[in-house]
């Protein structure tokens, strides 16, 4: 079998982090969410894949290039726009010739997941195996209708509060015969003007074809559609991988747990880190500093003495600079942190924190969550972000600013006082 990855979404709901690069390239524990996906389908025994792409498609091909290093042969195929998951899977017909995987690239699951999949799909003679994960809340996932345990009768995409038809959402991971192509060319497009592969699914299940679900573990799946789901998806990765402190750690470094630490790293004097944590190639960290569980810092970061960083992304080549802490937080590359900036990180009454996202203000339901950068942000000493705010890309603030509102690209904040010098009086 073949595989179909689909990695062409814009993932605005992102932003700023995706401004500077497609949602599939966001590293979560040192690696793209995309290379997860990769990694699992080579686990599934699949040797060849297609990646399906349009928004900066071109950085995803550079990225993985033929696949050689990850140990897949890949090709590319471009959506020309983005018109829904059934129209990119369309344009990867020409590339299947039998039964194939069709994965969405922005997802994190176990490695068994597939095989899973996979397994029932080749034990019968379904035209289709999709995977079913169990969910809280079915109103925000495409949710699906079953006859018995395991037949597919219909998705209803996002019921209403309370409509829901089941728990089980479509996971994302499929396994099907090339009927589904022809499926695909007899639906019709949503209210959105898209073009949905479940629609092509229902319609084989209405025909009368057997379409099963594969029930896969919640522990095992993560959504990654909100910029606070990074946060969670860094911690599901690290809890997953296998750490190993290769760097330079002077005397008195302190690892405590499962770090790990890239070989041209170095861990100075006095620094105190707890796992599960990541340290990429080229850090410089401390002296003096306590990194907490749930960091990842990318390649080059610095963080400087008497910091504290704690749950949260940094990446490549950002500087942290002395005294200041970054908690809960998200920060893209090339950003430089003046001495004393502060990530405020939990209300003053405890409440849950709030976002902007797509223009709307969403109830994040987390008690901690600090700021979100996008890349190549400048911020002066003593500066301050209240909880939930973001940062656009190539913005500066300025030293003292307390941030309490989000700041579009592009933006310098600055503040203003009045400073009266007068002559000494003898």
């Amino acid at each position: 079998m073949k595989a179909v990855l689909l990695a062409a979404g814009e993932g605005v709901r992102l932003l700023p982090i995706t401004a500077t690069r497609p949602k599939h390239l966001i590293k979560v524990a040192g690696k793209p969410i995309l290379q997860y996906c990769l990694e699992a389908v080579k686990n599934a025994g699949i040797d060849e894949a297609v990646i399906v792409i349009h928004y900066m498609g071109e950085a995803i091909r550079q990225y993985f290039g033929d696949g050689e290093k990850i140990g897949l042969h890949l090709s590319y195929v471009e959506q020309k726009a983005v018109l829904g998951t059934g129209n990119a899977t369309s344009v990867a017909e020409p590339f299947v010739d039998d039964d194939f995987v069709l994965v969405y690239g922005d997802l994190l699951f176990g490695r068994e997941a597939i095989k899973k999949v996979v397994k029932l799909y080749k034990a019968g003679k379904s035209a289709a195996v999709m995977a079913a994960v169990p969910v809280d809340e079915p109103e925000n996932y495409g949710i699906i209708e079953l006859e018995d345990d395991k037949t597919v009768k219909r998705i209803v995409e996002k019921p209403a509060v309370g409509k829901a038809p089941s728990s089980l959402a479509n996971a994302g991971i499929y396994a099907s015969s090339k009927d589904v192509f022809s499926r695909l060319k007899a639906t019709k497009a949503s209210v959105r003007g898209e073009s949905e592969l479940t629609d092509a699914v229902t319609l084989l299940a209405k025909e009368g074809k057997a379409v099963l679900a594969a029930e896969v573990s919640k522990d095992d799946w993560f959504d990654v559609g909100r910029p606070w789901d990074l946060l969670e998806a860094n911690n599901w990765a690290l809890k997953r991988m296998d750490h190993q402190a290769l760097g330079t750690l002077e005397q008195d470094a302190h690892l405590i747990g499962p770090v790990s630490v890239a070989e041209s790293a170095r861990i100075r004097s006095g620094a105190y880190i707890q796992g599960p944590s990541f340290i990429d190639e080229e850090c410089d960290i401390g002296p003096n500093c306590h990194i907490r569980p749930g960091a990842t810092l990318g390649k080059r970061v610095r963080v400087g003495n008497a910091c504290e960083v704690k749950n949260s992304i940094i990446m490549d080549g950002t500087h942290v600079g002395h005294l200041s802490y970054v908690g809960d937080s998200i920060f893209g590359e090339n950003c430089n942190l003046g001495a004393g900036t502060m990530t405020a990180n939990l209300r003053l009454d405890k409440g849950q924190i709030k976002m902007m996202v797509k223009g709307q203000l969403i109830n994040t339901e987390r008690r901690k969550l600090g700021a979100v950068f996008g890349d190549n942000v400048s911020t002066g000493i003593k500066s301050l972000f209240m909880p939930g705010v973001k940062i656009g890309v190539n913005c500066w603030v300025g030293p003292n600013v307390m941030v309490e509102r989000d700041l579009p690209d592009n933006s310098i904040a600055l503040l203003k006082q009045n400073c009266e010098i007068q002559q000494k009086k003898s």
